[in-house]
Order: C-alpha cells, then structure tokens, then sequence
C-alpha cells in the first residue's frame, strides 16, 4: 500500500488530500481560489461536510484505520466526527527540523523536550526518534492514547517519554514547583480549549503567561522553542512580536512565517503561522 500523504489539489473552500492510497475531500475556508485540477476531484473516495451537521459522504469506502508515514514517522489515520485524521500535515517541516536539531546535538539522549497540545504526537515522535527525553502533555485522553498508539507503531513503546492528560497551564505551573527545566519546548495552542477538568484556555487572554511559564521552564542554555499556531489574525509577524518578547534575554534567533502544506501538482496551502527561536 503506497503510505504516504499527498496534497492534490485545492481551492472552491475545500482541499482534495491523499493519505495512503485514499484520496479525501475536506472543508478549506482559506482556499478561496479555483481548484487547479478539477478532474482530480471525481475520483475523491469519501467526502467530509459541514452542510447540515458535520458527516462523512462514502466512508464506507475507507477502512476503520489504515497508516501513512509522513517525515519518517508511522501514524494511524481514523476518520473522525470533526473530519479531523490523526494528523496536521503541515507539521511535516517541523518534524524533520526537531530530529535534525536534535540528532545534531554532542549527547541527543540527555536533551529533554516537552511538547504541549500534543495531539497524536508528531513532534513527540520526531524528538524521541532523534534521541531526546520527552514529556507529552494534552487535555484529551483519547487523544494520548492515539500518540502512544503511534508511539508503538513507530517503536517507541520503550522510549523515554512521559504521557501527561492535564491542563497544560496547571502543569507548567506544577513542573516550575518542582523545578523539572526542559531544553526544548513546543507548543501548538488551540484558539479556545478546555483541560482535563474542564479549564477554559482563550488564547487571546492566556498566551502571554502562558509563554512566559514555558520560558520559566527552560534550562540555563536551552536549544529551542517551536511555537505554532492557528488562530485568524495570529499573522507571522504577532507570532514574531509575542516569540520575541519571551526570548528578548536570550541568545539565540527567531525565524517566523506561514506553515503551508506543499503540492507538486497544486497550490501549496497556507496553514497557520509559526514563530521558532533557536540558540546561537
């Protein structure tokens, strides 16, 4: 089975993806143009749509779960009532840079990296492929045991990785106490999200103190925080400013623009904006 992931084609409001040998139709609001390949769209095996209440047209047509490998690493894909797949291709990038930026390090196995609003693990996985210790923290249960599912698909069941279901600014708060410091930190915060009992996380209100507990949590020379996001309006250069204040005392760079999904055949899709600042 070809394993792989594949952005075919997008525009009219939607995206037409590839993943593994299924090709897939979701709702895009950012694609406003013109499909470049309509013909590509016939062929489409299943439909995800919002009209009426969110459903899947044709899912019959797909398994339960099947895999893809994406940056080296396996993920188990399952449709799911948001239309949401197990993965947030536009991550790719990122995962190839953690594992180099790791690997490339005199002793990968002492880098400690933590990962909050994990979802199904890819910047986990890549950091625990390269070497690191992880710890890997989101609100949702089912979503842990979806990462530990990849965990194992990419044998890593044994790797030195802490799987946290909590609050993600409780936790931070609870790690300053006991003084756990981390050379490493990534975060994906969600525009609005509720912990694991029921916390109430704004973006627009919780951001800042929420980068500032992460940058109370790193160590003396740290190598890098990887801040992502997709909220409207959190453009590349808010993500700057916001990055750059946390960071202001430390040495180090930031580079910062749009995640974007890549198309051989198509428009790359814009998905979301970053910030990464780096030592050196």
């Amino acid at each position: 089975m070809e394993n792989y992931y594949l952005l075919l084609d997008s525009g009219n409001g939607q995206k037409l993806e590839q993943f593994g040998s299924f090709t897939l139709i979701r709702p895009c609001a950012q694609a406003v143009w013109n499909p470049v390949k309509p013909e590509a769209w016939k062929n489409a095996d299943a439909i995800f749509t919002r009209e009426g209440n969110n459903k899947w047209l044709n899912k019959n047509r797909l398994p339960s779960i099947w895999e893809i490998r994406v940056a080296n690493i396996l993920f188990k894909i399952e449709t799911t009532d948001f239309g949401h797949l197990g993965i947030f291709p536009e991550q790719q990038l990122f995962w190839q840079w953690i594992q180099e930026k790791i690997s490339s390090q005199p002793n990968p196995e002492k880098i400690q990296v933590l990962n909050l609003f994990a979802y199904s693990g890819g910047s986990t996985l890549a950091a625990a492929k390269a070497g690191a210790q992880v710890c890997h923290l989101d609100a949702s249960k089912g979503m842990v045991a979806w990462a530990r599912e990849n965990a194992q698909k990419n044998g890593l069941n044994n790797a030195p990785i802490r799987w946290i279901v909590d609050d993600a600014t409780k936790f931070l708060q609870r790690e300053l106490k006991r003084e756990n410091f981390y050379d490493a930190i990534i975060l994906d915060p969600p525009t609005f999200g509720r912990g694991a009992k029921g916390e109430v996380f704004k973006i627009e209100e919780d951001i800042i103190p929420l980068l500032n507990l992460c940058k109370s949590l790193l160590k003396e020379k740290p190598l890098f925080i990887l801040f992502s996001c997709h909220t409207p309006g959190f453009s590349n250069l808010v993500m700057h400013h916001l990055l750059s204040q946390v960071t202001k005392d430390l040495r180090g760079s930031i580079d910062y623009g749009e995640m974007i999904i890549p198309s051989n055949t198509s428009f790359s899709l814009p998905s979301g904006t970053f910030a990464r600042w780096q030592s050196g």
